[in-house]
């Protein structure tokens, strides 16, 4: 643990989450956005989900005021690679292997495998954000870091990245907005008839290969139906030949201490369980992240990662559903391009304006795509 005194500030940075506490870490975040609770953060280190295999090395900065009382914090890692950020910066590496120069280790203030745009930089007072972002690139530099990223920032901290002179950048992902819909038939009736008529016919197919739906919260799951969840996660990176790196002891333990804020939707079939999709939700958001299935069902993908997850925040009257990172497939079934930013802080003076120049370039593309893709959305256009 680094420590450093700012006037009457104490400044320190710590390589586990628990060195802060839960009661101090939660007084800043709360406990509605769930990947940026202590007991999610927390789960993440004591399951060995990060760590040096992984290329996630907690390096947690903190803020105490003369009282020791916890006035700013930011969660951090060293990062030893690019996996599990979702804003993909692997040219920048290559362009630095070129150039022979070390890209890695880097900074960045993510959730580790979470593309989720949320609260980065805890804190009521703008000053003291401000002096995170200053003494965590201080250190960075101090480091020997490539650069100091945040990643999915929030308007106010996307706001105050730019303030402070760090360069943004923009990404797409594909939201679901809940414009007061009182059931998931009034939500399509704001299509127009051949996209209404497409997701219905996706709906009545899953329903005709008798397969039903089960929406289950982490403190309702059995343990048996959290094994199978795990299992579930980890068929779809078999498949795709990538990492699983959240253990059956991660799922396990934010199922006890975040309870309702995980939602499973099993798929049965027989009363076997033939697919799951596993999401978080906040006071007011619903994030979709992990899916898997036994074997292919006609639009059984569609039903528990979509359709299900509109359903439940009409139900329970949540205002957004963000499926995940990526997917043009899900713009005809109502999911909006959304804007997702990020600030960088790069270290070497002669990749600095090179970089800015890629993300000014690379914004007006996506701009472009954004506005081009809006235009395929299925509603109808009303008087």
């Amino acid at each position: 643990m680094t420590d450093k005194q700012e006037g009457t500030l104490e400044i320190s940075f710590h390589r586990a989450i628990a060195e802060i506490g839960a009661h101090d870490w939660n007084s800043l975040a709360g406990t509605a956005d769930p990947f940026m609770r202590y007991e999610f953060l927390v789960a993440l280190e004591e399951q060995d989900c990060v760590g040096p295999d992984f290329g996630w090395l907690p390096y947690h900065i903190a803020v105490r005021d003369a009282d020791q009382q916890l006035v700013a914090a930011c969660p951090i890692y060293i990062k030893t690679n690019s996996y599990g950020e979702f804003v993909f910066d692997w040219n920048w590496a290559s362009a630095y292997e070129q150039a022979k120069l070390e890209y890695y280790p880097k900074m960045v203030s993510s959730v580790p495998y979470n593309p989720a745009t949320g609260m980065r930089i805890l804190s009521q007072n703008a000053a003291l954000k401000a002096l995170i972002i200053q003494q965590t690139i201080a250190v960075a530099e101090k480091m020997k870091m490539s650069g100091m990223h945040w990643l999915f920032t929030t308007a106010e901290d996307t706001a105050l990245c730019k303030q402070q002179g760090l360069m943004l950048r923009m990404g797409c992902q594909y939201h679901w907005f809940n414009r007061n819909y009182t059931s998931f038939d009034d939500f399509t009736a704001s299509f127009v008839s051949r996209k209404r008529k497409k997701v219905n016919r996706e709906r009545r197919m899953v329903a005709e290969q008798g397969i039903e739906i089960r929406v289950i919260h982490g403190n309702e799951a059995t343990a048996e139906q959290i094994v199978r969840a795990h299992e579930f996660y980890v068929s779809t990176f078999d498949r795709k030949s990538g990492v699983p790196t959240l253990q059956l002891a991660f799922f396990q333990q934010i199922c006890h201490s975040m309870g309702q804020q995980v939602v499973f939707f099993f798929a049965y079939s027989e009363e076997q369980a033939i697919a799951c999709a596993i999401c978080l939700r906040s006071d007011d958001t619903l994030y979709g992240r992990f899916w898997g299935c036994d074997e292919q069902y006609h639009s059984l993908h569609f039903e528990t990662c979509f359709y299900q997850g509109i359903d439940y925040c009409i139900k329970h009257k949540l205002r957004r559903f963000e499926p995940g990172a990526q997917g043009e497939h899900k713009i005809a079934r109502g999911f909006t391009p959304s804007q997702t930013w990020s600030g960088h802080w790069i270290e070497n003076e002669q990749f600095r304006p090179l970089l800015e120049n890629f993300c000014q370039r690379e914004q007006q593309g996506i701009q472009h795509q954004i506005d081009e893709l809006s235009s395929m959305l299925p509603f109808r256009e009303d008087p």
